[in-house]
């Protein structure tokens, strides 16, 4: 008699004795097993920890290094830990591990499950994009083609070196304007546009009225200081963290109700050093978007760094453009102004 005679016979089949038996097998080996709940305790508490840093991640200081917000920019990442956690667990036949591995995994999803969906809609009038085209762009032309062809009817720019956006872009925005390193470009009338100090001691903001066929709205342009990860020092963010507080006092005392701020930030949304930016506004890409958005590095990119906010205004979709010559992505969002 075959192997799928005998299943047959038996009630079963040969695909069934290969996808079914074995399972049951091993359930009921864990359950002749004593020692599942002894084994992996290390796993479990590593399990544990996990959750507690990304339950508690807004309690971790940033007296040492900035931790706290080194860790708040790739929190997201945390998660890949878990299914680590959980294979390790079934290799080592733990059931503690196995349960304890249960609290991070929830808890991530608490916080990042909505993000994993397309929460994009249709709608919206105006189309918005900011890119950090990157000082030193091998392909400035170029880049600002693709950005031109984007749709956009609001676009900024950030780290110019060079006039040549400004001669490729003229076509299709009548309406512009470049304070220092900042640029900004619009298919409709700009006014009072200036620059906006950020207390870096130069200028990468600037601020101007977009009147839009559905009014005016205020339109904010920002480079945030760098970050660094230096080994005398750690994360040191103090510079950004003064700018990001200068910057979000500017846009609350704002005489216009619609706002909109396009920048590189040089943080994400869970930096708990963007609140006074964050705490007032909203990101269209995790209101509206698809994913997680991560825009840097463009090669392969890891965190959202670069932002489009709003405040008084409805986002309406969110995405990422295709990789430039620059090192981040661009990002963009429909709205409804």
């Amino acid at each position: 008699m075959t192997q799928a005679d005998m299943a047959v016979a038996g009630g079963g089949s040969a695909e069934g004795e290969r996808f079914g038996v074995r399972p049951r097998r091993l359930i009921d080996g864990w359950r002749g097993d004593r020692g599942i709940w002894r084994r992996g305790l290390v796993l479990a508490g590593l399990a544990l920890l996990l959750a507690v840093v990304l339950f508690f991640h807004a309690e971790i200081p940033n007296t040492v290094g900035n931790l706290g917000s080194l860790t708040e920019t790739f929190l997201p990442w945390l998660g890949i830990l878990v299914p680590v956690l959980l294979v390790l667990a079934l290799w080592r036949r733990s059931a503690t591990a196995l349960i304890a591995v249960l609290a991070p995994a929830v808890v991530w999803l608490n916080l990042f499950g909505g993000l994993l969906g397309d929460k994009q809609s249709s709608g919206g009038n105006l189309v918005v994009v900011t890119h950090n085209v990157k000082a030193g762009n091998p392909d400035p032309a170029g880049t600002a083609r693709k950005l031109a062809a984007s749709g956009a009817d609001v676009l900024a720019l950030e780290e110019l070196d060079t006039t040549v956006y400004e001669r490729v872009l003229k076509d299709n925005y009548p309406y512009h304007a470049v304070e220092g390193t900042i640029g900004l470009w619009s298919k409709y009338p700009m006014s009072d546009t200036r620059p906006v100090d950020i207390k870096i001691g130069w200028t990468r903001a600037l601020r101007s009225t977009v009147r839009t066929p559905a009014g005016p709205v205020a339109v904010y342009v920002a480079h945030m200081p760098s970050v660094r990860v230096k080994p005398e020092a750690g994360f040191t963010v103090k510079q950004r963290d003064n700018s990001a507080n200068a910057l979000g006092d500017l846009i609350a005392g704002d005489s216009l109700p619609k706002r909109i701020l396009l920048g590189d930030l040089n943080g994400t949304m869970n930096d708990r050093s963007l609140n006074n930016i964050t705490s007032q506004m909203r990101s269209a890409q995790g209101a509206v978007g698809n994913g997680f958005g991560f825009s840097w590095p463009a090669s392969f990119p890891m965190a959202r760094i670069d932002q489009i906010m709003v405040k008084g205004i409805e986002p309406k979709s969110a995405w990422t453009l295709p990789e430039t010559g620059s090192d981040h992505l661009p990002v963009a969002a429909r709205l409804q102004v």
